[in-house]
């Protein structure tokens, strides 16, 4: 993962929530991950990652992510098992 998408994750689960972060570096690090991501109508996207699969939302007004994107991104990114100690954990398994 390079140092940008490890940022990026652990910006999203750094608390308080942040309020600016742009779609397309969330877009950027799921296609890093390997998920599948497919439009449905508006605003949504369906993502398959890890043999989960959830509904985001793109912004409507703006590039950014609100509080509440953010939260519902890391929810989803947890119960797909990437978190930054997940991340962690696997960075430093023998190889």
């Amino acid at each position: 993962m390079s140092h940008k998408h490890e940022q990026l994750l652990r910006t999203l689960f750094h608390d308080p929530v942040s309020g600016n972060i742009h779609w397309r570096e969330i877009e950027s690090l799921l296609h890093h991950l390997g998920a599948q991501i497919e439009p449905l109508s508006g605003a949504r996207m369906r993502v398959k990652l890890n043999r989960m699969e959830g509904i985001l939302h793109r912004p409507h007004h703006g590039n950014t992510l609100d509080r509440n994107s953010v939260q519902h991104l890391r929810e989803y990114l947890g119960r797909a098992g990437v978190t930054p100690s997940a991340y962690e954990a696997k960075k430093h398994e023998p190889q």
